[in-house]
């Protein structure tokens, strides 16, 4: 399944976001590997078969390597447990105690990602974003503006994240209604 087939196969209510995952796919303020990788990691992120499958197919359709796809889905990984504890620590009343300790949990993918840094601190907002993680989104930002990224960009990898999140709930929720 490609995303022209998992739009296709989106319900009357949610034309809006097959409308949206098309023009997202022709978006062109981020390179294709930028714009692929936030859609396979925002994909990874929320879980949803579906729309894995047509994410990755049409990713590499668009040219997206093997080591791309995989740095993509590290950053879903790894922000998957890095939204949770630091979200945690936001929200927390006592949290200005705990965020002067050590995380003590292994990171070492975001020092070495195996693709441009850039290119996964913008995954990694983008997963944050559907996690809804402030703290990482900040940081995530601010990493992408001193790479140079412009607000359009990084608007760009948010609106990714918002609308592939949207599909899979509604794949997932049409798939349980089935």
């Amino acid at each position: 399944m490609t995303l022209d087939a998992l739009r296709e196969s989106l319900p009357a209510y949610a034309k809006d976001l097959s409308l949206n995952l098309s023009s997202l796919a022709a978006e062109t303020a981020l390179s294709d590997q930028q714009k692929w990788g936030c859609f396979a990691a925002a994909a990874y992120a929320v879980g949803a078969g579906p729309v894995i499958k047509a994410v990755t197919a049409s990713a590499r359709e668009a040219g997206l390597s093997a080591e791309t796809l995989e740095a993509a889905k590290g950053a879903a990984a790894i922000m998957g447990m890095n939204n949770v504890y630091y979200r945690a620590l936001h929200l927390m009343k006592g949290g200005e105690e705990y965020r002067s300790l050590p995380a003590r949990l292994r990171m070492n993918l975001i020092g070495n990602p195996g693709v441009d840094k850039c290119d996964f601190e913008l995954w990694s907002l983008a997963v944050s974003a559907i996690s809804g993680c402030g703290l990482c989104m900040d940081a995530h930002e601010a990493e992408l503006r001193k790479h140079g990224l412009s607000n359009v960009q990084v608007q760009a990898a948010l609106r990714i994240a918002a609308v592939v999140n949207a599909v899979s709930h509604v794949a997932a929720a049409e798939q349980a209604a089935a």
